[in-house]
């Protein structure tokens, strides 16, 4: 994998999607992200359930996290096909997997799609074991912000999900944690391209191939003359990847942690985790560009009205939750059973 061009004005992206390529297939950064995502969570509800922090045994912990990962992959999938790209219901191919919906490689998955996933499968899982599922839930919320934050990193290798431009008046001189794509060159919209003609000469790439590609191509392979030709013609963007991936991981799981250092009744470290997690999104939300198309309310996106929706619900679960007479308090990463 190429390493990331450090520039004296930015952070150009020239990261490989792939661990391995073998001509264009291979292990890729985004599945291994979500593989080491579930085996993070499965490590943390483990130990969990070895100290009797919560109600599962170990052995059912494997089990939890199984469904887990399939309520991820269905629902996550779905989400992003329902909820940014409907086209995919009816596209049909010749070549596998056939059918636009199961075509992960084309659009990706949807965050808020996978945690409905996750509580659907949790729900089926807990009516199983014969374990509330509100304590279900609190289990899985407590595991999930290690594979969010990762996602959002895989989301940076991969070169998606990008931020706002930065202001116009920072373009001259961006903050070295700006980020800049050198396939913003191939949308349509893109403003300099008078400029970017003049690239196409000996030196920066071979002038008898197809440009801008080429110019692209070449930065992707490392390139520092086309590197340092094309970056200061790209937009600075914010960093909303490593935004996501921090307020989706390390801020999200103090949260949970302060929430359920004492035992707590179930529902209320779900409900603190439905809320936080929209209440964060909802604000970095503010510097991600928004989905081509996507569904809007004035200035708010799809994903903006969801997270708003989040903190209802999950603020309301919470409160719900911490009232009920006659329900034990469980867990706690303070204290556990067995003391």
């Amino acid at each position: 994998m190429a390493l990331t061009m450090m520039l004296a004005e930015s952070i150009l992206h020239t990261l490989d999607p792939y661990v391995v390529d073998f001509g264009g297939w291979g292990p890729r950064w985004y599945g291994l992200a979500y593989v080491t995502g579930f085996v993070i969570g499965w490590a943390l509800l483990h130990w969990m359930a070895k100290t009797q922090r919560i109600l599962l045994t170990p052995p059912q912990v494997g089990d939890l996290v199984f469904f887990g990962i399939i309520g991820v992959i269905v629902g996550g999938r779905l989400g992003h096909v329902l909820l940014y790209d409907h086209a995919l219901l009816w596209t049909v191919t010749p070549s596998f997997p056939w059918w636009g919906t199961l075509d992960i490689m084309h659009g990706g998955m949807s965050s808020h799609g996978g945690i409905l996933g996750v509580t659907i499968a949790a729900w089926f899982y807990g009516r199983r074991v014969r374990v509330p599922f509100l304590h279900i839930i609190d289990c899985a919320a407590i595991a999930a912000p290690a594979g969010l934050s990762l996602g959002r990193l895989a989301n940076w290798v991969n070169g998606e999900l990008l931020g706002r431009p930065l202001p116009e008046t920072w373009w001259s001189s961006p903050p070295w944690w700006s980020l800049k794509f050198p396939r913003d060159v191939l949308e349509a919209n893109f403003a300099r391209i008078a400029e970017l003609a003049a690239l196409r000469r000996p030196g920066i790439v071979d002038p008898a191939a197809p440009f801008p590609d080429s110019i692209v191509s070449a930065c992707y392979q490392g390139k520092r003359e086309a590197i340092e030709a094309l970056a200061p013609l790209l937009i600075p963007r914010w960093p909303s990847q490593f935004f996501q991936a921090i307020t989706d991981g390390p801020m999200l799981m103090a949260v949970l942690v302060l929430v359920w250092w004492r035992p707590r009744r179930p529902g209320v470290v779900a409900g603190c985790f439905i809320a936080t997690y929209g209440a964060l999104r909802f604000v970095t939300e503010q510097f991600r560009l928004p989905d081509h198309d996507v569904f809007m309310i004035g200035p708010a996106t799809l994903p903006m009205l969801i997270s708003l929706s989040m903190i209802v619900l999950g603020g309301a679960l919470a409160m719900w939750a911490a009232q009920r007479r006659g329900v034990a308090p469980i867990g706690g990463f303070a204290s556990y059973a067995g003391q």
